[in-house]
């Protein structure tokens, strides 16, 4: 499903970024005057021109509260920081030390932080103890009554951030009365960039700590924490509660199997057999240069990957990444599980099913379809039927 361009990847991105207007992450109009200003590809100019836009939405959001009107304001700083988010999502040359990288994602983080003081519901910006540190997290409640209710808690993928939480399933959880845990774990958002963790595959190290968090909070019930996977953050979800069994229900947007198979839908053949000899990784990075002039999706996912696993080439970012599968321990899951399936998916192609194949949980697989207009990888611009889909059946599970 093409949105405003022909690159896969500038479609998709923009469509993720237009898709959070329902719960006041964008205005359409200021995504199709942004988009008309970007080529095709063209990765500075998607640099410049979103970060234009976020630069003036955030000044508005100023003069809003500057003047006292405090509901414009806040819908300004939301806008703004998802239009910082996607600002910085291609600068991936040497993210380490790219101070764009770090100012971008301090300037979403902030703008988030501006919008949240002014939310109607209350807002916590925590830590949650992790090893000798913590990990940043976001709580989004519903009163500040304390009262314990059904607790969702988010987990990133491959390349969001706790404040994009709010858009893919916050505010549409607290609207049907459910608390929200999100945290950046290793690989992702602030704990990435600003703690310098990189991604493991053993997320129950990970999500176990949250939960326990969670368990010493009164208003997040303990028999009703759903941790919810948002792309690779459903294998990594799935992979947790393999060990943990605390989770009440599980929420995989979309159903993921095996990372490595992910990545492998995007290379040629004979690349993935010298990943998995392990000997050409030389080869493999040259091969993969030539192939990622060609491809904006796999420039920016070999890029990236390398980056948040800490990997020192292509070759073993792609064997890391075969860390994260679900073989061999999926039986072991308990509890229940929506799998949800983009038709049209271009980076999980037939893994919802495997994932429904290797459950001895109850589960229930749902495909969200182009008809239905949500045919695309976590159902970007189609936010409330993913919302509905995906609560309607929680209700139920939980009673």
């Amino acid at each position: 499903m093409k949105f405003l361009f022909e690159d896969e990847s500038f479609s998709f991105e923009t469509l993720r970024a237009a898709g959070f207007a329902v719960d006041g992450g964008a205005d359409l109009g200021e995504i199709i005057v942004t988009a008309e200003k970007i080529g095709e590809g063209d990765e500075a100019a998607w640099h410049r021109e979103w970060k234009a836009l976020a630069a003036r939405i955030e000044a508005a959001g100023e003069a809003s509260f500057a003047a006292g009107h405090k509901v414009s304001a806040r819908e300004a700083f939301l806008r703004a920081s998802n239009y910082y988010r996607a600002a910085e999502f291609y600068r991936r040359d040497d993210a380490w030390n790219d101070p764009e990288v770090t100012g971008l994602t301090a300037k979403s983080r902030d703008t988030f932080l501006k919008a949240g003081a002014l939310f109607d519901t209350p807002v916590e910006d925590v830590r949650i103890p992790y090893g000798d540190g913590s990990l940043p997290a976001y709580l989004f409640l519903v009163d500040d009554s304390g009262k314990p209710r059904p607790t969702i808690v988010y987990n990133n993928g491959f390349d969001s951030t706790r404040e994009e939480a709010w858009f893919a399933i916050g505010a549409a959880a607290l609207r049907r009365g459910y608390n929200v845990i999100a945290f950046d774990g290793p690989g992702q958002g602030s704990a990435l960039r600003d703690d310098k963790l990189v991604f493991r595959h053993d997320w129950e190290a990970v999500l176990g700590p949250v939960l326990d968090y969670a368990q010493k909070r009164p208003e997040f019930a303990s028999d009703k924490l759903v941790p919810f996977g948002y792309s690779l953050g459903a294998q990594l979800i799935a992979r947790a509660a393999a060990f943990d069994k605390r989770p009440a229900a599980l929420i995989l947007d979309d159903g993921m199997y095996d990372f490595f198979d992910a990545n492998a839908a995007l290379l040629p053949g004979f690349v993935t057999e010298w990943v998995r000899a392990g000997d050409k990784d030389e080869a493999v990075d040259q091969v993969m240069q030539l192939f990622m002039q060609k491809s904006t999706n796999a420039r920016w996912a070999m890029r990236n990957g390398v980056w948040t696993t800490g990997a020192t080439s292509f070759g073993d970012y792609l064997r890391k990444s075969a860390d994260y599968t679900l073989e061999g321990i999926i039986d072991r899951i308990e509890a229940p599980t929506l799998i949800l399936e983009a038709e049209e998916d271009a980076f999980l192609k037939g893994q919802a099913q495997k994932v429904a194949d290797g459950l001895k949980a109850p589960h229930k697989l749902v495909t969200l379809t182009r008809a239905q207009g949500a045919s695309t990888h976590c159902h970007m611009g189609a936010m409330r039927l993913a919302g509905q889909t995906i609560f309607d059946w929680l209700d139920e599970v939980l009673g």
